[in-house]
């Protein structure tokens, strides 16, 4: 299976709710085996940065398999607004 940031991008806003999501092929030859994202879903409130990680790594389970690195950054829709004005 071929991992695709907009395959990814599709479920984490399908899947957690996610009003925003960015994803960044990292790969040194953008071969989808490195990515980076932000991820800001109100599905985060009230929830530890651990937690909403291990929900994100959930969601993309299948895909983690073939993926060598993961960077994840992960906001509730407060944290965004905040970050944005910054």
């Amino acid at each position: 299976m071929a991992v695709s940031a907009d395959h990814i991008r599709d479920k984490l806003t399908t899947e957690l709710g996610a009003l925003h999501v960015d994803v960044e092929d990292t790969s040194s030859n953008r071969c989808a085996a490195s990515f980076k994202v932000l991820v800001v879903s109100p599905q985060f409130e009230g929830k530890p940065l651990l937690q909403r990680h291990r929900m994100v790594n959930t969601c993309l389970a299948e895909e983690l398999k073939e993926i060598h690195a993961f960077e994840q950054k992960t906001l509730t829709p407060e944290q965004w607004d905040k970050l944005k004005l910054q």
